[in-house]
């Protein structure tokens, strides 16, 4: 049995066509997709084909190609990429007959192009000087590859352009038997200028990076010392352009989406449930609840905690249902008290924008036991920014409207209210979802009984622009606020403006 790791950014229009060319593989093959939290539709078209999908914890190809290798359940694993659609039909006969042959440990893959110039500029040249042993290799840099996952777990995975580079060199350094292997015609999209830049810096960090660690000859490195090593940091948006969006539905994950308790089935999972269950009977500070709750998953792998949230039945009808929503005009995410890894994996699933959730701390991919409440989560009492903040996922309205001026009234929240009402309360409209608690009907503002979201469509009403007279909804809360008394009022104000008209139209008439 073979492992498929296929990590993808962004690679909607090519994800598929990969999957279907490596399942022509006549051996029994696990096709895993790890999504490096993309913005197009790459998640929706890999489920399509019926491959297990993984959010990764991190931006970066690395930490991409390190959390399959702990998602495989096989000794050989195979990596390949998402975006290139000219693979052979027995692409991985060919990377793996030499680990099924007992010939190699690791398979490099060469092909029919010239090779790059950051191979043939940056990485042979300081691969001829500090490891001549692999200046054979035709090409280096490339990113099909296989081996077994006994050497994979054993290795560095750069999170850069090093990532493939770093690899080679650490196979050889642990003694595994390494060859390359020729898989045809590769066809993928050429690189700017910029790129290339970034590609030439990074693996020429890798390799001198790797050469330190075997203290090689110290006048070797002096020399080469002059090569520009500076690394670019890149930051990206957890809400994923949420900010250019004026309407927006909060989904609460462990009431409206997931079907059973993650935390509970997680627990079960890892045999801690004695001790969730004595946290929460023990404790009744939110925070220290949450905190001591994340510790009982110290080292834990991401893998691990993805595979119990992709075991949870989800409401059947969600995905669809966002999917509208979003053509309305919607912005949509995930609120929970549980961990944002699993949080940012169902959002990906399900086609969301953005997440509301704690940060599980993860060291290479591994769960430290800490947990971060972020900031949006918090709220300072009155007595000033010294006195201790108290958690209340409330917050987040407000948070939301100062960051991204989307005002409460616009925002619909989707919740059972089992872990309070504050949001069924605050939102611009509240709608209780499959919810079992008595009180709940006098708090929300709309009631879905479930099991089906389909009726939350009716409740977010097509967006304002195609009709001409643009007036906002007026929700059960403005009415309380506006008062019988303001309705009539304004009922009245209607129909004198209507017959006002109505006697305008008439003495046009006689005029005429």
């Amino acid at each position: 049995m073979i492992s498929i790791v296929i990590p993808v950014l962004n690679e909607g229009a090519t994800v598929r066509q990969v999957i279907r060319t490596v399942k022509k593989t006549a051996r029994k093959v696990e096709i895993i997709i790890v999504d490096d939290n993309s913005r197009d539709n790459t998640v929706e078209e890999a489920m399509k084909e019926g491959v297990r999908v993984i959010t990764s914890s991190q931006r970066g190809k690395g930490i991409s190609m390190r959390e399959g290798l702990m998602a495989a359940k096989y000794d050989i694993v195979v990596y390949v990429d998402g975006d290139i659609l000219t693979y052979p039909d027995n692409i991985v006969e060919l990377l793996t007959d030499p680990i099924v042959n007992d010939e190699a440990d690791f398979v490099k893959s060469y092909f029919q192009r010239q090779a790059g110039r950051v191979t043939q500029l940056v990485a042979k040249p300081l691969l001829s000087i500090l490891f001549p042993d692999l200046a054979h290799f035709q090409q280096p840099l490339s990113g099909m590859i296989a081996g077994h996952k006994s050497f994979l777990s054993r290795v560095q995975f750069e999170n850069d352009y090093g990532v493939d580079i770093g690899l080679l060199i650490d196979m050889h350094v642990l003694g595994a038997r390494i060859t390359e292997v020729n898989i045809g015609k590769v066809e993928n999209a050429m690189q700017t200028w910029e790129q290339l830049s970034k590609m030439s810096r990074e693996v020429s960090r890798t390799i001198l990076h790797k050469a330190e660690h075997m203290n090689l000859p110290q006048e070797n490195l002096e020399t080469l010392g002059n090569i520009n090593l500076i690394r670019e940091q890149m930051e990206y948006s957890i809400l994923e352009s949420i900010d250019k969006l004026h309407k927006m539905v909060i989904f609460n994950l462990d009431e409206a989406v997931f079907t059973e308790d993650y935390m509970e089935l997680a627990a079960a999972a890892f045999d801690c449930e004695v001790s969730l269950q004595q946290i929460q009977e023990h404790y009744s500070d939110p925070i220290t609840i949450l905190e001591h709750t994340a510790s009982l998953f110290r080292d834990r792998n991401l893998a691990e905690l993805l595979e119990v949230a992709d075991a949870i039945d989800v409401v059947p009808d969600i995905k669809s249902v966002v999917t509208e929503l979003k053509k309305r005009g919607y912005a949509c995410g995930l609120v929970t008290d549980g961990f944002e890894c699993v949080a940012r994996h169902i959002k990906n699933k399900l086609g969301m924008d953005f997440v509301f959730a704690n940060r599980l701390h993860l060291y290479d991919s591994v769960a430290t036991g800490e947990l971060t409440i972020p900031e949006y989560f918090l709220q300072h009492n009155e007595e000033g920014q010294d006195a201790l903040p108290h958690y209340n996922k409330r917050h987040i309205l407000s948070y939301i409207a100062d960051k991204y001026h989307v005002m409460p009234q616009n925002i619909i929240y989707v919740g059972s209210g089992a872990d309070g009402s504050d949001l069924l309360k605050e939102a611009g409209i509240g709608v209780a979802f499959d919810s079992r608690i008595a009180y709940i009907e006098k708090v929300a503002d709309k009631i879905i009984p479930g099991p089906y979201m389909l009726p939350l469509l009716s409740i977010a009403q097509a967006s304002p622009e195609k009709f001409r007279l643009k007036l906002p909804p007026i929700s059960k809360k403005q009415v309380r606020r506006i008062g019988i008394g303001g309705l009539v009022a304004l009922a009245g104000a209607s129909l004198v403006y209507l017959a006002t008209r109505q006697l305008k139209k008439n003495e046009e008439l006689i005029n005429n």
